[in-house]
């Protein structure tokens, strides 16, 4: 069998592929509950808004991965930069470097779109990522803490 991975866009024809991966994902970050996302929510924000962007990574044909990510912007550097949102391989296809390949993919299209960083966040818990994104050269931003509004508390400071 041919253990060469294949990392292609993804079509609209892959939106329950791309939902498929991110509740297997989901599970694996113990997270699965706050799934709610729908094919038509990913159909509308990926192809119509284009508000991401997916690859997927196949071997002899079998999709084994995924990535999504999307544009940012840096004030300080002045450039696009590219953000990570998600990257997952199936459990029984880890250890062949398909993730490195994806990654590195993400990478090139960041810096041929002339993008000065690439970032993502990581699961505290996530010993075996955390190894992986050191050896890479990534740099923890331990300084840095991570906010978000949503649900109500969106809503409420919006009418406040």
């Amino acid at each position: 069998m041919q253990n060469t991975l294949t990392i292609r866009k993804a079509t609209e024809d892959d939106v329950s592929l791309v939902l498929s991966f991110i509740k297997k994902l989901a599970v694996y970050e113990k997270m699965n509950d706050e799934v709610v996302a729908t094919e038509a929510s990913l159909h509308d924000s990926l192809f119509k808004h284009r508000a991401a962007e997916v690859l997927i990574g196949e071997v002899s044909g079998e999709p084994v991965g995924f990535a999504l990510f999307f544009q940012t912007f840096s004030t300080f550097l002045g450039t696009p930069t590219l953000y990570l949102e998600d990257i997952y391989v199936d459990e029984d296809k880890r250890g062949h470097g398909y993730g490195k390949a994806m990654m590195q993919e993400v990478a090139r299209i960041a810096n041929d779109r002339g993008s000065k960083r690439l970032e993502w966040v990581c699961l505290d818990w996530n010993a075996p990522s955390i190894a992986f994104y050191k050896r890479i050269g990534a740099v923890a931003l331990d300084e840095w803490v991570r906010f978000r509004l949503e649900g109500d508390a969106l809503e409420s400071f919006i009418s406040t």
